[in-house]
Parts: structure tokens; sequence; C-alpha cells
């Protein structure tokens, strides 16, 4: 086999296989590519690495955006814990107020009931007294009646009414007193 490789021929010594060297074509696949890197390199290299750069540059700023946006978040997510608990001691703070309006708003309606009672139960007293003292009042009279109508079946005449009114009411004090 021939090679050639800047004009001269070359002859293979073993034939062609899979583990054979071809030096023309290593040599030319290498000169090409010094030649695609150097253009490479020239045209397309800077505009990549300054790109990758750029993009370097964006995703480090994006990277500090998010550190900043987390610390802010942790802060803020440290205040509403905060609010949370103020709110909760609030809260139990408004239920025990609450507790203990409502106990004494209770403790004061049992006493004004309790007053109340009294009253009604002084008042009944009272009325129950002044009904006895009438009642008495009115059985008096009508025992000195009926004790002066008694007398003056048994005098056979009528007495002075004031001075026998007077006589019985009298007696039945001294009586009253004895008891």
């Amino acid at each position: 086999m021939t090679f050639p490789i800047l004009g001269l021929a070359l002859a293979a010594e073993g034939g062609t296989g899979p583990f054979s060297v071809n030096l023309g074509l290593t040599l030319w696949t290498l000169i090409v590519f010094a030649i695609f890197i150097f253009f490479f390199q020239k045209t397309f290299w800077t505009t990549i690495v300054s790109r990758a750069e750029e993009r370097e540059k964006v995703i480090a700023g994006q990277l500090a955006e998010a550190a900043d946006t987390n610390a802010k978040a942790q802060a803020l997510l440290g205040q509403h814990t905060k609010l949370v608990a103020d709110s909760r001691a609030q809260a139990q703070s408004l239920l025990a107020e609450a507790r203990q309006a409502s106990e004494k708003e209770r403790a004061a309606a049992v006493e004004k009931t309790r007053k109340e009672q009294e009253a009604l139960l002084d008042r009944a007293r009272r009325d129950i007294a002044a009904e006895k003292d009438r009642a008495v009042t009115e059985l008096r009279r009508e025992a000195v009646e009926l004790a002066l109508g008694a007398a003056a079946k048994v005098i056979g005449a009528r007495l002075d009414a004031d001075a026998d009114r007077k006589l019985v009411m009298d007696y039945l004090n001294k009586v009253e007193t004895r008891h």
C-alpha cells in the first residue's frame, strides 16, 4: 500500500488491520486538528470563554441572591414564629381574663340573687308580721265586741261602749304582757 505524505509514497509492511498505524493519516489528522484549534481559538474560544465567565458571574450572583433571600426568609420565619408565640400568649391571657371576668360576673350575679332573695324574704317576714299584727288587732276588736255583747246579755243592758272597750283593752293588754 502506498501513502501519499507530502508527495512520498510509503509502503506498509504488514497490511491493514485494527492495530496497524497509518502514519500519513495520523500526520494529516494532527495538522488539521492544529489548524482547527488555531482558528477555533482565534474566532470562537474567546466568545465561549467570555460567555462561560458571564454565566459563571450570573450564577454566582443568583447564588448570592438566593443566599440573601434565604437569610431574609429565615429572619421572617423567626419573626413569624415570635408573632405566633406572642399571639398565643395574648390569646391565653385574654382567655384567662375572660374566665376571671366570667367568674366575677357569676359571683356578682349569685350575690345579687342572694341579696334579692334575702330582701324578698325580709319583705315577706315584714308582711307576715304586719298581717299578724292586723289579725291580732282585728281579733282583739272582735273579742272586745264579743265580750261586750256577752256582758250586755249577762247584765241585760247595753253598757257604755267607749268605757267598756277601754276596760276590756286594758284587761287584754295585761293578759298579753303576762304571756
